[in-house]
């Protein structure tokens, strides 16, 4: 029988001790046997049938705490895909601490942005993955040349900003996420800096969100007057491409995670009136079998979600139809 299980890994990333480490969970697909190996350690077997697996490395918000994304990840892991999370304690900037993927400010400043990533452990998470791919229960179970990188807010932005420098990343996928960039770093207000991307992007977004709307100060905007970042970065900062963009409804910033109430900006956040876990993940799974897989069942899958207006193709896909 095949079910999804996870496995817990560590790797080292920038930053002085004890601020300096990456807790990774590894979610595959398995199949259980009902051995005495599976019921004594808990390990299961990576399932045969499919492998060697695509992998999505998937980058949280500030203060998320990985777990928080565990249905929405489960759900792409069923669709055939190894999904790698991560847990990184560090500094987040004016000296405090707190759960980050790490951003490299220096990178996002005018006289730097586009020469390197803005999140420097994405190169840290790929090694960690190379090295569980050739050791113990994920030995040979990882494709790691067929790879898509994904995000939820300040996660989803430095996925943006840093894909196109990890040649083995095909596709991109973020939810409430844009490349609007903060005045503090030396940019005009409302600059919405060109994605760093060299391959197909779904953007999704919900009509609630209201962290979003209250970071519109960290912009040089006034949130109750500004046309959506998400919207704006779709339409202004991707390259030609298959892009996709989704605006479910009802759904707010956390609208694909379980929001603590004690962390994080979940205090911003609009009514929470609409499920986009499930809707969402359906989008990611097709988007990513499409580009990942090349699965003409799921390309047909988004040609029908764009037909009744669920996603929303990007101009220059429009312009050449």
């Amino acid at each position: 029988m095949t079910c999804i299980r996870s496995l817990w890994w560590s790797a080292r990333t920038a930053g002085e001790a004890p601020f300096d480490t990456a807790h990774l969970k590894v979610y595959y697909p398995a199949i259980a046997t009902g051995s005495d190996t599976e019921r004594l350690s808990g390990v299961f077997t990576p399932d045969p049938s499919a492998a060697p697996y695509p992998v999505v490395v998937f980058l949280s918000g500030v203060n998320v705490g990985q777990d928080s994304y565990r249905g929405f990840v489960t759900a792409i892991a069923e669709s055939g895909f190894v999904v790698v999370t991560f847990d990184r304690v560090a500094e987040l900037f004016g000296g405090q601490r707190g759960l980050t993927v790490g951003v490299d400010l220096d990178a996002a400043r005018p006289d730097a942005y586009g020469t390197r990533p803005t999140c420097p452990a994405i190169g840290t998470v790929l090694d960690a993955l190379t090295e569980l791919n050739t050791q113990g229960p994920l030995l040979g179970a990882l494709d790691l040349n067929r790879v898509a990188l994904g995000g939820h807010s300040a996660g989803g932005t430095v996925a943006l900003q840093s894909a196109r420098f990890f040649p083995a990343i095909g596709a991109v996928f973020a939810w409430g996420a844009h490349t609007m960039v903060a005045t503090m770093l030396g940019w005009p207000a409302g600059t919405v800096l060109p994605a760093q991307v060299a391959c197909p992007v779904l953007l999704g977004v919900g009509t609630n969100d209201g962290v979003i709307k209250g970071s519109a100060d960290r912009y040089g905007e006034d949130g109750a007057d500004r046309p959506d970042p998400v919207a704006r970065t779709f339409a202004e900062a991707l390259p030609p491409g298959e892009h996709l963009l989704a605006v479910i409804p009802d759904a707010n910033h956390f609208g694909i995670a379980e929001a603590d109430p004690t962390a994080a900006r979940a205090f911003l956040d609009g009514p929470d009136d609409a499920d986009a876990v499930r809707p969402f993940a359906r989008m990611t799974s097709a988007f990513l079998r499409t580009h990942l897989c090349d699965s003409a069942t799921a390309r047909a899958e988004l040609t029908e979600l764009a037909d009744a207006n669920v996603l929303r193709p990007h101009l220059s896909e429009r312009e050449q139809c």
